[in-house]
């Protein structure tokens, strides 16, 4: 599968630049700091501290944290977006370790899911294939260190296609 966001960095590899949203959203009303919460949980967003989160910066992470700064704005908090450099790289692989391992327990949950389709009849078997591929490309959307997981889930999503499942049982 593709359209992952991109590019795909390794976990052991140096990121050369960050992109840091710092916020604070009023406590009352809630909603919008409900909102701003699961918006950056979408983004896949690595908390650093209270109200500083990061993403390995490039051109549509950018954009991405500063529409929420719009938003925090606009629901009275305060908000910057920053591009930082780590000093120390030992705790950039920590932050990008604590990120693929994220991913990595959501893609271990799709692999569950598919692997319990698989005994399915065809019809409720290409539903779930399409509900998972649908998951699969939100993860996807928010996997900046990719794991070894991704790939076992998609292979295991695409196990369920109908015309792979009767070739395997033959």
């Amino acid at each position: 599968m593709t359209g992952g966001a991109e590019p795909a960095r390794s976990v052991s590899g140096v990121q050369e630049e960050w992109v840091l949203l710092s916020y604070r959203v009023p406590r009352e009303p809630s909603t919008p700091r409900i909102t701003v919460w699961r918006k950056l949980k979408r983004l896949g967003v690595a908390q650093i501290g209270d109200g500083l989160v990061g993403l390995p910066a490039d051109a549509r992470t950018r954009e991405h944290l500063e529409w929420v700064a719009q938003e925090v704005h606009e629901a009275g908090g305060s908000a910057t977006v920053w591009l930082a450099h780590h000093a120390d790289p030992a705790q950039e692989h920590e932050l990008a370790r604590t990120m693929a391992a994220a991913r990595a327990a959501e893609y271990e949950a799709v692999l569950g899911q598919a692997q319990e389709a698989h005994g399915l009849d065809d019809d409720q078997r290409l539903r779930a294939m399409g509900k998972l591929r649908a998951e699969l490309r939100r993860i996807h959307r928010r996997d900046y260190f990719p794991p070894p997981q991704r790939q076992a889930a998609e292979a295991a999503v695409d196990a369920l296609h109908p015309d792979r499942t009767s070739e395997d049982s033959a």
